[in-house]
């Protein structure tokens, strides 16, 4: 019946629509859905970094497992954003003109991290690494609100006395 009503109200949207956008809207999550995903996500990787954090205290492998833990956290805390834009639109916002230095210096640093506890076996680098890729992550997530690069550029140029 309700078939014949979409026909006879000239409205068949359903026969029209390709396979690919019927799956598409089949499998798209609900923006209640993204919401808990994303704070799942992002509360997963900040509880991966201190964890991470903590570990590094422990005597034998305290290095590798602060690297792993925070490096894991890190992406799990990037990758939460990918709930509420998707994936491709994550992406593409990621290596955008403004964003592609920060972007690049992150997973650089992520993979320097890793580096410097597993194969170098240095912890002062391996926490300079960290450093380093918490300050390129930070630069990262503010580019995302309007001015905010400009005001941090402007309050670190006031505190240095350079205005």
């Amino acid at each position: 019946m309700d078939k014949l009503k979409k026909t006879l109200s000239g409205d068949d949207g359903d026969e029209e629509q390709g396979i690919m956008t019927q799956i598409r809207d089949k499998t798209t999550l609900g923006w209640g859905t993204r919401i808990k995903l994303f704070i799942i996500c992002f509360v997963l990787g900040i509880v991966c970094s201190v964890l991470g954090s903590c570990l590094l205290w422990l005597a034998n492998d305290g290095l590798t497992l602060f690297a792993v833990f925070y490096t894991f956290g890190s992406l799990l805390s990037l990758g939460s954003t990918m709930f509420l834009m998707g994936p491709i639109n994550q992406c593409k916002k990621m290596f955008a003109e403004t964003r592609i230095i920060a972007t690049i210096v992150v997973f650089v640093a992520m993979a320097l991290v890793l580096c410097a506890a597993f194969w170098w076996r240095i912890p002062g680098l391996c926490l300079m690494f960290v450093v380093i890729e918490f300050f390129a992550l930070a630069w990262y997530s503010i580019s995302y609100i309007p001015f905010a690069r400009d005001a941090v550029k402007k309050m670190f140029f006031i505190l240095l006395g350079l205005n």
